[in-house]
């Protein structure tokens, strides 16, 4: 356990949801904390009554309670619901007040907690398995501590990055944020085009997932650019070029840095 880091805090999840689970599972499996450290509060009893049940941790029914007394409070809660809190105190700056919630800004969040030593950050869904990519960033005033803290926590999800300036987490939700549903489009749209070429449609999934996850382990592992990869797979004359010259064609590429922009563009809209 990291009793440098970690040691008499006490972490408050602000909502119990499977993004709060993924990481207080995350945080016990790998000993970075015991579940006497975390206490957890959402407005569903049954969701609470859960979490204790399954974690061990402990759980509150009182705002003031669940957050007084508690060194990192996680803000784990519906972006849309987060500004009907009232939060009945200010937090200090020594609460590291961490937030995952989606177009949320640093400004938002210190205007209703009060808090300024704020670290924001854009997770995916992926994260509820402990294979999450967090992009987050930190306000002046978290200490390099609390800086440590947010890390581990974030860790505690997956892989994670530190940015230096907020509006690159409206650049991440557009990547990493909206990323997973761009994936599974892919995904979903050669399985369909398996199944109209004639294999049965289990048979086209397990291909397409299988040769999705063998990919990105093979790249990782790789030295090599992922377009040298591609290179690699394309014999010229072959069946792979034939295929890249007609989604080239049918602007697929394209498509793909379109739909990019346009969440980005859309992560700042919700933002303001």
């Amino acid at each position: 356990m990291n009793d440098n880091i970690f040691a008499g805090k006490t972490i408050a999840f602000i909502g119990a949801g499977n993004m709060a689970e993924a990481i207080i599972g995350g945080m016990i499996s790998q000993n970075l904390v015991t579940p006497r450290q975390i206490v957890g509060y959402d407005v569903s009893a049954a969701r609470l009554a859960y979490m204790q049940e399954v974690y061990d941790i402990d759980i509150e029914d009182d705002l003031m309670e669940a957050c007084m007394s508690a060194g990192v409070v996680i803000l784990a809660i519906k972006p849309q619901v987060f500004p009907t809190i009232d939060f009945p105190f200010t937090f200090s700056v020594q609460q590291l007040v961490v937030s995952i919630m989606a177009g949320t800004t640093i400004e938002q969040i210190e205007q209703v907690t009060g808090g300024t030593a704020i670290a924001r950050s854009m997770p995916n869904t992926p994260a509820q398995i402990g294979e999450g990519m967090t992009v987050w960033t930190t306000t002046a005033t978290v200490s390099d501590l609390q800086k440590t803290q947010a890390q581990t926590i974030f860790g505690a999800m997956g892989q994670e990055l530190y940015v230096s300036a907020e509006k690159y987490l409206d650049m991440a939700t557009a990547m990493n944020g909206s990323g997973p549903a761009y994936v599974f489009l892919m995904m979903e749209a050669m399985v369909d085009a398996g199944v109209q070429i004639g294999l049965a449609r289990s048979a086209a999934e397990q291909l397409v997932m299988q040769t999705f996850k063998g990919s990105v382990a093979y790249a990782n592992q790789s030295d090599l650019s992922l377009n040298a990869l591609r290179n690699a797979v394309t014999s010229p004359g072959g069946t792979t070029a034939a295929a890249l010259y007609a989604m080239q064609k049918a602007g697929l590429p394209t498509a793909i840095a379109d739909g990019v922009h346009a969440a980005h563009k859309r992560a700042i809209e919700l933002g303001q």
